[in-house]
């Protein structure tokens, strides 16, 4: 017995080094220049949905998923809580598709030999991602990964219609390890859109340490049931109070950080923040008071943004 648990710990160390090593191979690759990162969809994907580009939307919307995120079509919960916004939102145009656990944007389930792995591993695509969001969260990659994913995101914003200088406001509604590539992107939006940016994360599991200065709001979806999120705020230094310089405590002292209660959903599961079983009391689904609040919050951001513009 002891012997099989030492294998399967071998093995499962094994299977972490080398998607540690793949994963900083593709961010070496995007830094030295070797790979330029895609931008070219699946036909007939559109790069938004919503408000057609002919005129400004009231808001962009850029969905960044959790580690799930594998293609360009596939969410944890098959697109539900996209729907479910531009459902409640028309007035919003709606970017799903990016893939912020490749710098290189190139889908992780289209490769040949994890088009393989999944039929015969499927952990092994979970943990690829898991690796990507701590190599995002290292210092020493951080500032290559946060340049990738600003720029991939700012290439699918152009193609959906965005004009730099517009005004218009992007929003970054991230999900789980989304929070990190999220705030990660904001110096690199800034800079590349020069755009209004508001974040949003739902059980958003972050390290802290991105500079949130350009950013106008952090809205933080969280449940008392969510470990996951709790444990983010735990196990990185830059979310402890003591570090007062960290990007993430700058913005609490700035007031930007406001925190929004949907208990009791959980991060994963039948209760979790975007179930479209779980009923509140009011016999609305986790789904749509998920979506309800996301939509609340764009909504009084862009008013607020109008009041301040005139």
């Amino acid at each position: 017995m002891i012997g099989l648990g030492l294998l399967v710990l071998a093995g499962i160390g094994a299977v972490l080094l080398v998607e540690g090593l793949l994963a900083r191979y593709e961010l070496l690759a995007y830094a030295a220049g070797w790979r330029a990162q895609a931008t070219a969809l699946p036909a007939g994907m559109p790069y938004a949905r919503g408000a057609q580009a002919d005129r400004p939307p009231d808001a962009y919307l850029v969905y960044l998923d959790g580690i799930g995120k594998r293609r360009f079509r596939d969410t944890r919960d098959g697109g539900r809580l996209v729907q479910a916004v531009l459902d409640g939102a028309p007035e919003l145009r709606v970017l799903g598709q990016v893939l912020p656990y490749s710098p290189l944007a190139d889908p992780l389930a289209d490769r040949r030999v994890w088009a393989w792995l999944r039929r015969r591993a499927g952990l092994a695509l979970f943990l690829h991602n898991v690796m990507q969001i701590f190599i995002a969260a290292d210092r020493r990659y951080r500032p290559h990964y946060n340049r990738a994913v600003g720029s991939q995101i700012a290439a699918h914003l152009r193609l959906a219609g965005y004009q730099p200088d517009s005004g218009v406001p992007v929003v970054l509604l991230s999900y789980s390890g989304g929070a990190q590539l999220a705030t990660g992107a904001v110096n690199g939006l800034r800079t590349q859109l020069r755009c209004p940016l508001l974040l949003i994360s739902i059980g958003g599991f972050h390290n802290g340490a991105n500079d949130l200065t350009h950013v106008r709001r952090l809205d933080v979806i969280t449940s008392s049931a969510d470990w996951i999120e709790h444990l983010g705020a735990r196990i990185f230094p830059p979310r402890w109070p003591l570090l007062r310089a960290s990007g993430w405590n700058r913005a609490v002292r700035d007031g930007k950080v406001s925190v929004h209660r949907l208990d009791p959903a959980t991060h994963v599961g039948p209760r979790s923040y975007i179930s479209p079983e779980a009923r509140m009391p009011d016999g609305r689904t986790y789904l749509e008071r998920t979506a309800a609040t996301v939509i609340g919050l764009i909504r009084q951001h862009v008013s607020d943004g109008r009041c301040a513009a005139g």
